[in-house]
């Protein structure tokens, strides 16, 4: 809703009392949306405010067309309380979740509900030449929602590489050169919104805390399994960022002995073996190699640009190539997990991303390896699961990253 988060021009003119006032609007509405609805009392208790104060601010907001009220289900005799909650499409993020070869634009309400979606083919280059390319779908998607873009709050941006979230920039992909804007700077300024990025495996790690199988986990090991493998970590039921932020990155650790050559210019990185890139480069050598499977029947075009899922199909139809290969990737993958699960002792370990939809020609060879190389005690407490989420999960983690983001933001500045 375009007059709720105030700029920082009409924040700077508020006397103490409005902007004390505002804040507690902020923080109340953060508590529903974090809590999926709250009523007067709960309001109370989470502000250290009077009932009086918190009806106050309840029926500002009421008048203001964010909050509604309904009564409670499951109260025992007299009248159920009245929980309030934020009405859908209050507030409108724009969720862009780039990958290498793709980008997908999604606005997502406060109530985790998807409006609107569109994919397209899309190259991320590792200088910031491909920033055009995105303005220019940012503009044709919103034109195809049919949305005025005061109805957007700002944009939640999930991409791969090593991504600083407190500086917003990548220091993988649309690199800024010196004297450049960085990404996050750049697109903010573009569109005249505020902007934040997240990794995209943090990202995913952040909605199965917030609305997956991690949901009120302690420690939980999230891996999502694309083009690259990447990490999540959740410990003492907070995510871990390390230092830059750069934390989870376990497709680069050293995994063989003068392997084969990783882009991130290291030999023998476990995303040689165990990725989506990996499983690409196998099926390729085994159709050119004259192996026995359904992928031959794919176009010399397709071979030579051949991507996960179509391994991923096969292997569902019964093509051995296809399960064979993947099994190896399994394999060398739940060495991986092992160690992992050895370093930080999980209870939960969920796998996402298109590898994941390979399902037991996955999950299988990565439970035999963390059985082989796992000590018994730490690997009978944790359980491995595939997500839930789907394909909405990254949108869902972004919208969440940006509104956390930006409340922060809000209150950190009126409270200064």
């Amino acid at each position: 809703m375009e007059s709720f988060f105030l700029g920082m021009d009409k924040l700077d003119g508020m006397s103490k009392m409005e902007k004390k006032n505002y804040s507690y609007k902020i923080k109340l509405v953060r508590g529903i949306i974090e809590k999926n609805g709250m009523t007067n009392a709960d309001i109370c208790r989470h502000l250290n405010i009077s009932s009086p104060k918190s009806l106050a601010l309840i029926n500002e907001l009421i008048v203001a067309g964010i909050l509604e009220q309904k009564e409670k289900a499951g109260s025992i005799g007299g009248r159920r309380p009245v929980l309030n909650t934020i009405k859908n499409e209050s507030l409108l993020i724009l969720c862009i979740e780039i990958e290498r070869f793709k980008v997908k634009l999604t606005i997502v309400d406060n109530n985790n509900r998807l409006k609107s979606t569109q994919s397209h083919s899309f190259l991320l280059s590792k200088n910031q030449s491909s920033i055009p390319k995105l303005h220019e779908l940012i503009v044709n998607f919103i034109a195809y929602s049919e949305l005025s873009w005061n109805r957007i709050v700002g944009i939640g941006i999930s991409m791969p590489g090593l991504v600083n979230h407190k500086e917003g920039k990548n220091y993988t992909y649309l690199v800024n050169s010196d004297g450049e804007d960085s990404l996050q700077e750049r697109i903010s300024k573009h569109f005249n919104k505020p902007v934040f990025i997240i990794n995209d495996v943090k990202c995913a790690a952040i909605a199965e805390h917030k609305f997956g199988l991690a949901k009120n986990k302690q420690d939980v090991l999230v891996i999502l399994m694309d083009w690259g493998i990447g990490l999540g970590v959740i410990t003492d039921g907070e995510l871990m960022n390390g230092t830059a932020g750069f934390s989870g990155e376990m497709g680069h650790m050293p995994f063989v002995e003068d392997g084969t050559l990783c882009y991130c210019g290291k030999k023998g990185c476990l995303e040689t073996v165990a990725s989506g890139i990996a499983l690409a480069r196998m099926a390729k050598e085994g159709i050119q190699s004259g192996q026995d499977s359904l992928l031959n029947a794919l176009s010399d075009r397709e071979i030579e640009n051949i991507e996960p899922h179509l391994v991923i199909n096969a292997a569902n139809q019964g093509d051995q190539y296809a399960i064979s290969i993947l099994s190896y990737l399994g394999e060398k993958l739940g060495k991986g997990i092992a160690t992992l699960i050895q370093l930080f002792n999980p209870e939960l370990i969920i796998l996402g991303g298109k590898i994941a939809e390979a399902k037991e020609y996955i999950t299988i060879p990565i439970q035999q390896s963390i059985n082989t190389y796992c000590m018994q005690p730490i690997r009978d407490i944790v359980k491995v699961e595939l997500s839930q989420l789907g394909a909405e999960a990254g949108a869902m983690g972004a919208a969440r990253v940006f509104l956390d983001q930006l409340f922060n933001e809000q209150i950190a500045y009126v409270e200064r």
